[in-house]
């Protein structure tokens, strides 16, 4: 029987996933010296053809956007985590030849705060209303005892969001964009947007800020969060997510755990920085 020792990376574009750097330096920690992990540039199109032709070398499967729904249909079973926001960023190959999906971008949001002392709160604001904001409200759904208000740019956006919480078990209200620095103010935020979205938010940061959780990793810091830490406030980057998230992968596609989160993270950190020379 084949060894199962192959992993990878699958989204479009991908070319600056940080995912190979992080799996790499687990594998290196954990001695596993035969074991790979690469990026591929696949569209949902392509993405059928691809794990059709993968051979029983592979244990799993990273998927960023916009794979993250597609791939369901080529499963042959999803955790309840991965159902509960219908997105799966795992695949799990098993030694019978299951497909098995999950996501690990809930847990590895809840770890992530939890690692920086953020394990309850009264209340919390999501900017924006995309995949991952829907994963921010399964996460908060965990660790928020009161009220999550959205602020979304369009009335499409945020009967989605006020869906999704119903479904999730958290009470949301939704906002409109315009009043986007009134999130500011929340104990938690969690910043969900793409790059430059909030930038115009940087100047409304609060004397006393609360923890900030920006999920972008690059350009780091963004502006909000710069604006953030020189008042004082606890900042979360989107490199906390990416680690915490591929621990669990590295987890579930190698069987050994725990997967070295503080070697994983400094690789993160070696490849950002290199890349901001």
């Amino acid at each position: 029987m084949t060894t199962r020792h192959r992993a990878a990376v699958l989204g479009t574009p991908i070319a600056h996933s940080l995912s190979p750097v992080l799996h790499r330096a687990a594998y290196a920690e954990l001695g596993l010296t035969q074991w790979t992990y690469d990026r591929f540039e696949v569209d949902e199109a392509a993405l059928p053809a691809f794990v059709e032709g993968l051979d029983d070398s592979w244990a799993g499967l990273s998927l960023t956007m916009p794979l993250k729904r597609a791939v369901i249909p080529l499963l042959d079973g999803v955790s309840a985590t991965a159902e509960s926001v219908e997105a799966v960023n795992t695949v799990v190959f098993t030694e019978d030849g299951r497909r098995i999906g999950d996501n690990t971008d809930i847990p590895g949001i809840a770890a992530a705060l939890r690692e920086r002392g953020v394990e309850k709160t009264d209340s919390a604001a999501v900017l924006g209303a995309g995949a991952t904001a829907s994963s921010a409200l399964a996460a908060l759904a965990r660790i928020c005892t009161g009220e999550v208000t959205a602020y979304v740019r369009s009335a499409e956006r945020a009967a989605e969001m006020r869906q999704w919480g119903e479904r999730l078990g958290v009470s949301v209200r939704t906002a409109d964009w315009s009043r986007a620095a009134e999130a500011l103010t929340a104990p938690l935020v969690i910043a969900t947007t793409p790059a430059g979205a909030t930038d115009e938010l940087a100047a409304a940061v609060p004397e006393h800020p609360g923890t900030l959780f920006d999920v972008l990793y690059e350009p780091w810091p963004t502006p909000l969060a710069a604006a953030w830490r020189l008042r004082g406030g606890a900042i979360l980057g989107g490199l906390d997510l990416l680690v915490h998230q591929a621990v669990l992968q590295v987890e579930q596609m190698t069987g050994r755990a725990p997967a070295p989160l503080a070697a994983m993270r400094a690789a993160g950190e070696a490849a950002l920085a290199a890349r901001g020379r």
